[in-house]
């Protein structure tokens, strides 16, 4: 028995056959260009092992209605991504031939059930899995189950405060200017510095800023869902010392109020390697068999 599993990005999607030992089958990363030549290339992929595969999951950048319910269901919505707003991700596999459940989630949403069953969120029913890099984006998982609301969550547009040091700066957000992702998102660092994240030394005053605003949005987490895990993933949150500088600052803003708040163990990094994304369509399709 085989699954497919397919992480879908603004820059690349990546494809990946695993068996249900969680080990690797084939593995293929194609650029994001237009949803036909990118979804297409998807489905190609696949084709070898179509009559294998016993489901197919999908994690994707949205917004996108992940509600199976919705006769929208599987589709992108509104995107500033150029030609994919109302692309339905399904449809090339579905034109080749693949009629097993295809099962489409958030990217967030699904790094958020790979942590729970391989990653930091082990031995957790309520976690909370956010990614900072290109975008910011969270996923919620209750009681052992996908929080999807009216759609999903849009965490990375969650307002915050914005710091004293950094009143000039306009954020980088299209549609919200200075909420945390124009704040605290990759192209905020390179937008406020000239320089990407990845150039900046561990004491560079990017990071102390990157930290009260990742604070706050754990802040404002903590005070909404009160998850027993947060977990922290995505390109800026590897960076050397910015995880210690958060929960710092984190438990700061909290001032004692939440006592029993321990920032050690309930403030991790992604335990998959930077794979969270792929995992959890993988955890998707196993979750429809």
């Amino acid at each position: 028995m085989l699954y497919a599993a397919i992480e879908g990005g603004g820059t690349k999607f990546l494809c990946a056959v695993f068996d249900a030992a969680r080990r690797v089958v084939a593995e293929m990363q194609v650029a994001t260009g237009t949803p036909e030549e990118t979804l297409g290339a998807c489905a190609r992929f696949f084709l070898p092992w179509r009559e294998e595969i016993a489901a197919v999951g999908i994690a994707s950048f949205g917004p996108l209605e992940p509600r199976a319910e919705n006769p929208r269901y599987g589709r992108i919505l509104a995107t500033p991504k150029p030609g994919w707003s109302g692309t339905d991700l399904r449809a090339p596999l579905r034109a080749a031939g693949f009629e097993v459940p295809i099962v489409v989630d958030t990217d967030v949403n699904g790094a958020v059930l790979a942590e729970w069953m391989w990653g930091a969120g082990q031995g957790c029913e309520d976690i909370v899995y956010f990614t900072v890099g290109t975008g910011v984006g969270g996923g919620a998982l209750v009681n052992g189950r996908l929080v999807h609301g009216s759609r999903h969550s849009e965490m990375g547009h969650m307002r915050v405060e914005r710091a004293a040091a950094d009143v000039d700066f306009a954020g980088t957000c299209p549609f919200h200017g200075a909420c945390l992702e124009g704040l605290a998102s990759g192209p905020a660092v390179l937008a406020r510095w000239g320089r990407p994240g990845h150039e900046l030394p561990p004491e560079h005053p990017a990071w102390d800023l990157e930290a009260e605003y990742l604070a706050q949005m754990l802040q404002n987490t903590l005070a909404v869902l009160s998850p027993e895990r947060m977990v922290l993933g995505g390109g800026v949150c590897s960076h050397p010392g910015l995880l210690e500088k958060t929960r710092e600052a984190l438990r700061r803003k909290l001032g004692g109020y939440w006592p029993e708040f321990d920032a050690e163990s309930q403030v991790l990094a992604s335990g998959l390697d930077g794979r969270a994304g792929l995992l959890g369509a993988l955890a998707l399709a196993m979750g429809a068999d």
